[in-house]
């Protein structure tokens, strides 16, 4: 399979033609991540962003007092970071390689360009980007829940 066919099953850029996908794929590379390898540290510059493939990354923040607490994990198809969509493009989380994990890290830098040459890419690949980000509000909404519950019902 091809890089451009991996990415066409990627629900982040299925919105995506098929020339987009190829320049897209230009500046992505595969990595093979040990367990606890650092994908990124909170309040670097965001330099790039991952999809997952195989295995899972936990994201965590550091909390003051108890360290770094992990407030979600990521599974295959998931994007890692958006941090560097967004100015003064810096990490808002830390990225760590649950087991062993296999990804592919997109130079941020090379993307932008991409998406300032064509803003057909940059729109596609906003709507695909927002559609994890409903996704990982809906889930947080439904953890939140769950922890506090309904106080009506205690």
């Amino acid at each position: 399979m091809t890089a451009v066919d991996e990415l066409a099953g990627i629900p982040a850029f299925a919105e995506l033609t098929p020339a987009q996908r190829s320049a897209v794929a230009e500046v992505a590379r595969p990595r093979v991540l040990a367990d606890g390898e650092l994908l990124f540290r909170q309040g670097d510059p965001a330099t790039g962003c991952w999809v997952v493939r195989a295995g899972a990354v936990a994201l965590s923040t550091d909390v003051p007092g108890r360290g770094q607490v992990v407030v979600q994990t990521l599974h295959p198809l998931d994007v890692v970071g958006w941090s560097w969509l967004v100015p003064p493009h810096r990490w808002a989380f830390t990225a760590t390689a649950v087991g062993p994990t296999d990804a592919t890290r997109f130079d941020a830098v090379r993307l932008r360009a991409l998406t300032a040459e064509d803003p057909s890419l940059c729109c596609g690949l906003l709507l695909g980007l927002f559609g994890g980000v409903l996704d990982r509000l809906q889930s947080t909404r439904a953890r939140l829940l769950d922890l506090y519950g309904n106080p009506r019902d205690r």
